[in-house]
């Protein structure tokens, strides 16, 4: 596997600032991650922006498929914000020819016990053996982007239509 990955911000590059007493964006931490996990594949990193996913446009998800069609690899890994994913993922459709999946975390990687390290394996799973097309991959499952949404009472994803 070749991937490509680009980081748009979100929860999952989240540091807190103590002088601030905020959580802020802070610089992609895939490649990080993707090292101390011992990633055994090629990959490169573009930082499209950093930016909550509340905060994005229907120019920045330009910019995101512009990245995602721009680039040589076939398997693409987007790190984004989770209140935004469905909406992005929506604006990648029709993509020949591309695995892409989205992923992010509902808490800092930088917490302990932050599940961004398990979604990206999962997402990294995913990249490998799913059909071209556009997905999420959060919470251990993969969703088709067509067939799922976040349950802000329950914060995690599901399907539309409640089959898992």
């Amino acid at each position: 596997m070749n991937l490509h990955i680009i980081t748009t911000g979100g929860t999952i590059d989240k540091i807190y600032f103590d002088a601030k007493s905020d959580y802020q964006v802070g610089e992609p931490v895939i490649g990080e991650l993707l090292d101390s996990m011992g990633a055994q594949f090629p990959y490169t990193v573009e930082s499209a922006m950093r930016k909550d996913s509340l905060e994005l446009t229907d120019e920045d998800r330009a910019l995101i498929r512009e990245s995602a069609e721009r680039c040589a690899e076939q398997q693409v890994l987007i790190t984004h914000g989770t209140d935004g994913m469905v909406q992005t993922g929506k604006a990648l459709k029709g993509i020949e020819g591309k695995t892409i999946v989205l992923t992010g975390a509902l808490q800092p990687a930088a917490f302990k016990g932050s599940d961004a390290i398990f979604n990206i394996g999962c997402a990294l799973g995913a990249l490998q053996a799913a059909s071209p097309g556009v997905y999420i991959s959060m919470n251990g499952q993969l969703f088709e982007i067509d067939n799922v949404h976040k349950n802000l009472e329950k914060n995690r994803f599901e399907t539309i239509d409640g089959k898992d």
